[in-house]
């Protein structure tokens, strides 16, 4: 998957599209198949053991069984109360994988991505070849996961500046002129958010694939499949 990728961005060159417009990094969930195992089965599935070790009796069924996605929760907020008020959080499971992506800000093309379990943390695979250093813009967009310490001092020490979003302390509002910077990052990393649609709404990208080598297959071709899709609308706009 990384020689087609790598041949798909040489094409892109070739066709005069530059990264150059700085970077957008985003990651989202994908589903998969629901495993239903018993109570040891899952602590030895956390515990990374194979397939072929949990259920070694049963050949068949280990052949079935995903080892490497993994559970975790989509947190959001309450819904607003008809006496203005807000109810309570809301944590919802999902059982999957993970993509993570960097995009060019200006032609939103792929540049650089990663497949992991869905338990993995965003953050961290901003320092994990996320970052795109042929983009000859300097600027980095991504919300409040991907800022931290090590994060910042990551992109200061390659000459990059950090536009990802800040944390509010809890119970505190944030300032007048932090709102309107965060109001700012948003509008320009909102993009990120158009591919991922595509992928799942039009592409219905999911994995029902066994393994994170098949899930990383089926989470690269889309990525090309959404590389290929906005090649062509931007010649369909330059030859307009």
């Amino acid at each position: 998957m990384e020689a087609l990728f790598s041949r798909f961005d040489q094409a892109l060159r070739e066709a005069g599209f530059i990264a150059m417009s700085g970077r957008i990094v985003d990651a989202s969930l994908v589903a998969a198949p629901k495993q239903r195992n018993s109570e040891e089965e899952k602590r030895r599935v956390k515990a990374d053991e194979s397939a072929k070790r949990i259920w070694g009796d049963k050949p068949a069924r280990a052949s079935q069984k995903d080892v490497c996605a993994r559970w975790t929760l989509i947190f959001g907020r309450g819904r607003k109360q008809p006496d203005g008020t807000r109810g309570p959080d809301i944590a919802i499971p999902f059982f999957g994988y993970k993509s993570h992506l960097s995009i060019d800000r200006g032609s939103r093309f792929i540049r650089k991505w990663a497949a992991t379990s869905a338990v993995d943390h965003d953050g961290r695979m901003l320092r994990r070849g996320l970052i795109d250093r042929s983009n000859t813009a300097s600027g980095v967009w991504a919300d409040s996961t991907y800022r931290s310490r090590k994060n910042e001092a990551f992109l200061q020490k390659r000459g990059l500046v950090s536009h990802i979003h800040r944390r509010r302390a809890p119970g505190k509002p944030f300032p007048a002129h932090m709102r309107k910077g965060q109001v700012t990052r948003s509008k320009h990393r909102a993009p990120v958010e158009h591919v991922f649609a595509f992928q799942k709404d039009l592409c219905g990208l999911l994995v029902r694939t066994i393994g994170i080598e098949r899930a990383r297959m089926k989470i690269g071709l889309a990525n090309i499949l959404h590389n290929i899709n906005r090649l062509a609308i931007l010649r369909r706009k330059k030859a307009a």
